[in-house]
């Protein structure tokens, strides 16, 4: 077990090592920081996609590091978002998502698995099984990254399901750290599901 996590980064430099453990951490913030309705969401977690574009480049996974980046807009945008704010009230309270957001997410959906498909084509990559369930997580994390900005409680929905689609594909390509993260992702998606549901609830009973 020990050596699954260790493989991966025998020739690792130690800045690669540091700035991965970084992206680790944030990463994680990130997703604490969302389950507490906490705007520092978004800049833990722009630290963890540029971080991870730079790595994906220097690795040469240009198709990862252009989802990542799109990772990186989204959180500019939702921190943009999350920030416009009365003195009374906020703006951006926790909804459920309606009929024309949901027609929206469906359509983001299945537009990102066609770009993502277009990106490897375009450079050149050897399309293997695990690269189709790439795409779905894709468009599955692309959605529920735009329902974070708007707060709907649906994206903690997708998030697991990414979540535990990747979790175990990471693991079977030899990334333990990933796999790993991906992992307390899961159990943070669930808690912040459950937290933000509460609240929800909460604020239907007062209105």
């Amino acid at each position: 077990m020990i050596d699954f996590f260790i493989d991966a980064y025998r020739n690792a430099t130690m800045t690669q090592i540091i700035l991965e453990f970084l992206a680790f951490i944030c990463g994680i913030l990130s997703v604490w920081f969302a389950k507490k309705e906490n705007i520092l969401v978004y800049p833990t977690g722009l630290i963890a996609t540029i971080i991870t574009v730079y790595l994906l480049y220097k690795a040469g996974y240009v198709g990862d590091m252009l989802i990542n980046a799109y990772f990186s807009v989204m959180s500019i945008y939702g921190w943009y978002k999350w920030s416009r704010k009365t003195q009374k009230e906020d703006n951006l309270p926790i909804t459920r998502t309606n009929k024309k957001e949901k027609i929206i997410g469906i359509v983001l959906f299945i537009v990102t698995i066609f770009v993502v498909f277009g990106i490897y084509k375009l450079f050149d990559y050897e399309i293997h099984n695990e690269n189709y369930i790439d795409m779905i997580a894709s468009g599955i994390f692309f959605t529920g990254m735009w329902y974070m900005a708007l707060k709907k409680i649906e994206n903690w929905t997708l998030w697991i399901i990414g979540d535990v689609i990747v979790t175990p594909l990471y693991a079977y390509r030899g990334l333990g750290i990933l796999s790993l993260q991906y992992l307390i992702f899961t159990i943070l998606a669930i808690s912040a599901y459950l937290e933000w549901k509460k609240i929800l609830n909460s604020t239907k009973l007062t209105s």
